[in-house]
């Protein structure tokens, strides 16, 4: 389909399982989104226990796994770019769209504060770039952000070896866990210091991971069933801790138990890997890929599409079955952003995007190998 458009993704040269495995994950991410969204206005959704549930045993290891893919890239794209022009690249695909999108999510709330009592302020502008979290969602391309310009710094102009940079991603892990286990507050620090080992494990892990000979040993049932069983019995104890969390609550393990998290989204990254390897295998599931290479996208409209879907359900049409908003909210959170995206490209509205002309702005254009930011 055009403005889906995907024949093109699938018919060009890709890593095929590093888009299938930004599907799985956005999918995860916009599920909770979903929850989060119809949380609080009034609806039985705790009359669905199982729901609640499975977006906690599935929680913890999604966020991990995009910082690992973003990884994977780097010596790729400081070998193509140098290290000025990654650091641009990076301003260009992830700064930007968290300035735009930012923005434009900030201004819709505060115009619907005096209906939401939303709590918002013209302060949260200020903090997409210095606390990020206040804002919601967008702490992840800050984050990623200020990872891939320290990183690629140490790794260009001092050479440090990704051996190296995991050591310092463990040192920087258990200053973030002390923040975290002492309620201290480090604005952006605490999500640079948490996740900078997953970025590092990612280069770690790249030589390996991107030769193709190595594919038949990733995409094997031999690892797939004993990793399964693994993750299964770590999530179900995860999910125990997290469904007792107080305050904390779903964030209780990552804030109060946190090298368990960081075994608990490790193993949870493995086994995501090695999905995505199997459905390259098996070229199955190609959707995947489409809502993978669109993840970023996805990611920057996905909470102001489902408040938006939410308000016509809810208010408009007056529908509130629990299971028909979340599957409802859920697909259009995630359809409408692939949409949108590419109904701009292809009506010459880049600049939401990005700040730089695409070279090539028809409806088949994809990016070769390394992708957008998400991928790169």
């Amino acid at each position: 389909m055009i403005f889906f458009n995907s024949s093109s993704i699938l018919s060009r040269k890709r890593w095929v399982f590093i888009d299938s495995d930004k599907g799985i994950s956005i999918l995860l991410v916009g599920f909770g989104h979903c929850l989060a969204v119809l949380d609080n206005h009034g609806l039985a959704l705790y009359d669905y226990p199982t729901v609640k549930y499975i977006s906690v045993f599935l929680y913890g290891f999604r966020m991990p796994l995009f910082f690992i893919i973003s990884g994977i890239f780097i010596s790729a794209g400081l070998k193509k770019k140098q290290l000025n022009g990654y650091v641009i690249n990076r301003m260009d695909t992830i700064l930007y769209p968290l300035a735009v999108w930012g923005f434009i999510e900030i201004t819709f709330q505060l115009i619907t504060a005096r209906y939401t009592n939303n709590g918002i302020t013209t302060m949260n502008y200020l903090n997409l770039f210095i606390d990020a979290r206040k804002t919601g969602h967008f702490w992840y391309l800050n984050t990623l952000f200020f990872i891939g310009v320290v990183y690629a710094f140490l790794k260009a102009k001092l050479q440090i070896k990704p051996f190296y940079q995991v050591a310092l991603g463990l040192i920087l892990y258990a200053i973030s866990s002390y923040i975290h286990l002492n309620d201290l507050k480090a604005a952006f620090l605490t999500d640079v210091c948490e996740f900078y080992i997953f970025f590092a494990i990612g280069d770690l892990l790249s030589s390996p991971v991107l030769k193709q000979e190595n594919i038949d040993r990733f995409s094997s049932f031999k690892i797939f069933f004993p990793l399964l069983a693994v993750f299964l019995v770590m999530q179900y104890q995860f999910a125990e801790y997290n469904m007792q969390g107080g305050k904390e609550g779903i964030d209780f393990v990552e804030h109060k138990m946190p090298f368990f998290f960081l075994v608990e989204a490790l193993i949870g990254c493995a086994i995501s890997l090695n999905v995505s390897f199997l459905l390259q295998k098996y070229n199955a599931l190609k959707f995947l890929r489409v809502i993978g290479y669109h993840s970023l996208y996805i990611y920057c409209m996905q909470i102001i599409v489902m408040t938006i879907g939410r308000v016509i359900m809810v208010n408009i049409l007056k529908i509130t079955y629990v299971p028909v908003l979340i599957i409802t909210i859920w697909t259009a959170g995630t359809v409408i952003p692939i949409l949108f995206y590419n109904i701009c490209m292809r009506y010459n509205i880049w600049w939401l995007f990005t700040y730089k002309k695409p070279a090539n702005q028809r409806p088949g254009y994809v990016p070769q190998m390394e992708g957008r930011p998400l991928n790169s």
